[in-house]
């Protein structure tokens, strides 16, 4: 167990500090606790990557942290992975005229379980791609609910040749979040996208993004140790490596000193 006093502890807290997606999608969200999250975005001991949140809270969010960096990301095609390739773009669409720099959409990742020779996912993922544009798109493949590695690699192809920016594990609404198996097959999927293609052209880089159940120094360091083992020690950064979570906040703020390591009101994911 890491020691969050330990010098390593807290190299390892400002470490993930800056990769963190600081996350509430909770069904009682309202304008204080969003007012709240925002609030904790931005600490003495630095500020997160972005803010996940529900589309509605957006404009919120925007005006918020106008100024301090933090960027606004929020969830298209949530959490069932169900909606029509159109109303997944016109929720795309939305989101970014609101003032989203970020979408995390859920990949029809029934359809791969159940319909393998369905278009479905390649037609949303298509279709939000365009929508996006020049935003960050990340897909969310629900491993947990996938579980069979033919199924996370299935995904994980799909969601590469559509424009995918982030491969993400979970929604967080599912018994099984992040897992360290199928992280390891998204990575390398990452590492993959570091080298041309067959016929020498370059391929899009592709980042990783851990969601669901990570709360503390020790999960932090499992997936950041993955990541430097098959990516390389220099390749994490916040454009290509994110954890999508918000107790684990207040673990890493204890570690700096700025907390006792208590779950804050906003936390549960």
């Amino acid at each position: 167990m890491t020691d969050p006093q330990s010098p390593e502890g807290q190299a390892l807290a400002r470490r993930a500090l800056p990769l963190l997606d600081l996350t509430s999608l909770n069904e009682e969200e309202d304008e204080a606790t969003t007012d709240a999250l925002c609030a904790r975005a931005v600490s003495p001991a630095g500020r997160v990557a972005a803010v996940c949140l529900w589309p509605s809270f957006v404009p919120q969010a925007r005006a918020r942290l106008a100024g301090t960096g933090v960027r606004i990301a929020t969830v298209v095609n949530f959490p069932g992975g169900s909606l029509s390739p159109e109303k997944v773009a016109e929720q795309t669409l939305a989101a970014l005229a609101d003032g989203a720099d970020e979408i995390d959409v859920v990949i029809p990742y029934h359809s791969i379980m159940h319909y393998p020779n369905s278009t479905q996912p390649d037609e949303v993922l298509a279709a939000t791609r365009e929508a996006a544009g020049d935003a960050v798109m990340k897909v969310i493949l629900e491993t947990g609910s996938l579980a069979k590695p033919v199924f996370i690699e299935k995904a994980v192809e799909i969601a590469v040749r559509n424009g995918a920016d982030f491969l993400k594990t979970s929604t967080g609404k599912v018994q099984i979040g992040a897992t360290l198996g199928a992280a390891r097959i998204m990575l390398e999927a990452c590492r993959d996208s570091l080298t041309p293609d067959d016929d020498g052209n370059p391929r899009r880089p592709v980042g990783f993004k851990a969601s669901g159940g990570i709360r503390d120094l020790d999960g932090a360091r499992d997936y950041l140790a993955l990541a430097d083992k098959i990516c390389g020690p220099g390749w994490v950064s916040p454009a290509t490596f994110r954890f999508g979570a918000s107790g684990l906040l207040d673990a890493l703020l204890a570690a700096l000193g700025q907390g006792d390591g208590r779950p804050a009101a906003t936390s549960g994911y």
